[in-house]
């Protein structure tokens, strides 16, 4: 799992979604208690290595590895244990970050009639309405935790901080995976939509 983990982040980097040192990733070790393999925070998606990689227990608290948690380790525990999340990835894309605040006053982004949101769990026809939620950006991640733990459940795999980005999960690493690269790209295509000029608000 932690090649694996390792791996996907190196694509989201390669692809431009956490430059810096954004973005944040976990994977589901064991449940009962909950242990999460995680990247600690600050460091670069794109050459972080297996044995960087530290395991946070259900409180938050690294118990294995070197390096501190993520401020935003209280989201992926919420989403693991309350939206049976196996793996949760977090990018910064730039079409991620611009369309999350520009329609956070509708609370989402929405798609329909793309063949490509058939590829988020739940969704098997192109004939329908996929909506992503869109919450305020906070820099508050216990409170928000705490806030989700009930809409999470229905939301279709995903959520977007306004001027922040991307969050998605899977039932495990390569669905989570599916579901990022998915987003991604229906994101792009609603940028498009707009012709590449939002209007202002």
């Amino acid at each position: 799992m932690h090649d694996d983990l390792i791996n996907i982040m190196q694509l989201a980097y390669n692809r431009g979604w956490t430059l810096g040192t954004g973005g944040n990733f976990s994977a589901v070790l064991q449940r009962d208690p909950l242990h999460l393999l995680m990247a600690p925070s600050g460091v670069d998606k794109g050459t972080v290595k297996a044995d960087d990689l530290i395991v946070v227990d259900q409180q938050g608290t690294v118990i294995q590895g070197e390096g501190k948690a993520s401020a935003e380790t209280a989201l992926h525990r919420t989403l693991a244990l309350h939206a049976n999340a196996g793996a949760v990835l977090h990018t910064h894309s730039p079409y991620a970050t611009v369309l999350s605040l520009h329609f956070v006053s509708q609370g989402r982004v929405s798609w329909e009639g793309y063949e490509m949101q058939k590829g988020i769990v739940g969704i098997n026809t192109h004939d329908t309405r996929l909506e992503l939620p869109i919450l305020p950006n906070t820099q508050d991640m216990t409170t928000l935790g705490q806030n989700i733990t009930l809409p999470c459940t229905d939301w279709p795999y995903g959520l977007l901080l306004a001027g922040h980005g991307l969050y998605v999960w899977g039932r495990n690493l390569f669905e989570a995976k599916r579901h990022l690269e998915i987003y991604e790209f229906l994101l792009q295509v609603k940028y498009l939509e707009t012709g590449n000029c939002l209007p202002s608000q």
